[in-house]
């Protein structure tokens, strides 16, 4: 019997290749229809992942988990280019209150619609604490595809940035006040020193590699020696991450703010980073895609419709106010929220570990929460396309 799927996966070698290849080709047709790359990226991973097609398997997509670090560890180390010092005297704490208040309504908004239709107090602070975590990837690819530039562009990278730390705050309270409702003993450590040790530490560890890294670039001016430099560290920071227990993002983010503030050629090495991340960016979605899981579609309820949309509208409520009380740029607080919609590995993560503390709501969480990504990683793209539009910050496709 004739059979696509095994032929297709006689190696991990020929995956990556489909990978590749269907990613450029959805890639290509999705433009046609005025679309981000980044959802035929996505959209090619579902078709070939088992949701669909079943050309990637589960386990090769766990095994190819390797890819998502990377992925993740050069778009943390990008975005930690925008972290300017000149930048931030410029723009004042603006990008920190709106990340700060984004995050905040995101949790309240969906736990006090959450409270009362469900009638369950700790399952709603649970689910609600993950609402904080925005996915900055997909956010960044559609910035960089279409060369978006202003205000709003600006400032959304610097909040997606501080987004991975505002987020692990907000789980850490809501869900260390749904351990207390439950009886269980949510302390000092649980509370307060965990999350911090994770951020400071990722930040310390990351500013450190970061005037590492500028030793070997007094020597080293080859083109070929700097990329093989920057993949070196940004490695470097992915490992020391994960030996430690830091959030890599915020490690690799330390690191690209320490040379975009201490090196002279950091335009140089950002554009060859720019160089070697193409293939990396296209496994990666493709990946993510593959992970969607369509079967989990009908089984989230009103718990997870609820998610969903609440979680949206918190943040836009929240952005919009930290932006005026800052007293941002108009565009800023009319279309900087709809562009926080997409959401995946951090809240993949988060939901992992709120279902080992209560496993009581392990399953409906995951559900809710893949569902989740689902829609916001397939929308997500070409709404934060549409609002840096509106915003005049793409000029043309």
């Amino acid at each position: 019997m004739f059979d696509l799927a095994n032929i297709l996966k006689l190696n991990t070698f020929t995956d990556l290749a489909l990978m590749i290849f269907a990613g450029m080709a959805v890639g290509r047709l999705v433009k046609r229809i005025k679309l981000p790359n980044v959802t035929g990226y996505l959209v090619a991973g579902l078709i070939l992942g088992p949701s669909v097609l079943g050309l990637l398997s589960e386990s090769f997509l766990d095994s190819a988990a390797i890819i998502s670090d990377c992925a993740l560890g050069f778009i943390a180390f990008s975005i930690g280019n925008e972290f300017k010092l000149s930048y931030f005297k410029k723009v004042g704490i603006t990008p920190v209150m709106i990340a700060i208040f984004e995050s905040l309504f995101a949790v309240v908004v969906v736990a006090g619609v959450l409270i009362p239709v469900t009638g369950n107090l700790r399952f709603s602070l649970v689910l609600s604490s993950i609402a904080a975590a925005t996915a900055p990837a997909a956010t960044i690819m559609v910035i960089k595809q279409y060369r978006a530039k202003g205000p709003v562009s600006e400032t959304l990278l610097s909040v997606v940035a501080l987004d991975d730390a505002t987020a692990l705050i907000m789980y850490s309270v809501a869900t260390a006040a749904a351990s207390a409702l439950s009886g269980r003993d949510a302390g000092l450590k649980e509370l307060i020193l965990s999350p911090a040790v994770e951020i400071f530490g990722a930040l310390l560890a990351g500013a450190g590699l970061g005037f590492i890294f500028l030793i070997p670039l007094r020597y080293f001016k080859k083109d070929s020696n700097r990329m093989a430099l920057t993949v070196g560290f940004v490695f470097a920071g992915l490992g020391i991450s994960k030996l430690c227990g830091f959030s890599s993002l915020l490690l690799c983010m330390a690191l690209g703010a320490v040379i975009a503030n201490f090196s002279a050629d950091v335009n140089k090495i950002m554009d060859l980073s720019d160089k070697i991340t193409p293939p990396i960016f296209i496994l990666f979605f493709v990946a993510s895609g593959a992970g969607l899981n369509i079967k989990v579609l009908p089984t989230v309820g009103a718990a997870g419709a609820i998610y969903i949309v609440f979680r949206v509208i918190g943040k836009m409520i929240g952005s919009t106010l930290g932006a005026f009380i800052c007293k941002a740029d108009a565009n800023i607080k009319k279309y900087l929220g709809p562009a926080l919609m997409p959401q995946a590995g951090v809240a993949i993560g988060l939901s992992l570990v709120a279902g080992q503390s209560f496993p009581e709501y392990a399953s409906q969480i995951r559900a809710i929460i893949l569902c989740g990504t689902l829609i916001y990683e397939l929308i997500g793209p070409g709404v934060a396309k549409a609002c840096l539009k509106k915003a005049g910050e793409i000029k043309e496709d």
